[in-house]
């Protein structure tokens, strides 16, 4: 489960299918540890259907529960005073 939490810390928001090819667990346990990790409240899951190439690609979409990704470097905006 720990890796499955790392990989969603670094990665950001998921599908259940990549999550388990990119850590090499099986779809199944993937699915078993992020339903363990949504009862702890480490995760937030809803259920996901997107379409590739015409056809019905039906998951669990998972993203950590409370993190908040740091800033992307480089220069901000500025808000303009008028």
């Amino acid at each position: 489960m720990q890796e499955i939490l790392q990989y969603l810390k670094n990665n950001g928001e998921r599908l259940d299918s990549e999550i388990a090819a990119a850590t090499g667990l099986s779809l199944a346990n993937v699915r078993r540890g992020m339903s363990d990790l949504s009862a702890r409240g480490d995760v937030m899951m809803c259920r996901s259907i997107r379409y590739k190439d015409g056809q019905e690609i039906e998951g669990m979409l998972c993203r950590v529960s409370g993190y908040i990704p740091p800033a992307a470097p480089g220069r901000k905006s500025k808000a303009q005073k008028t």
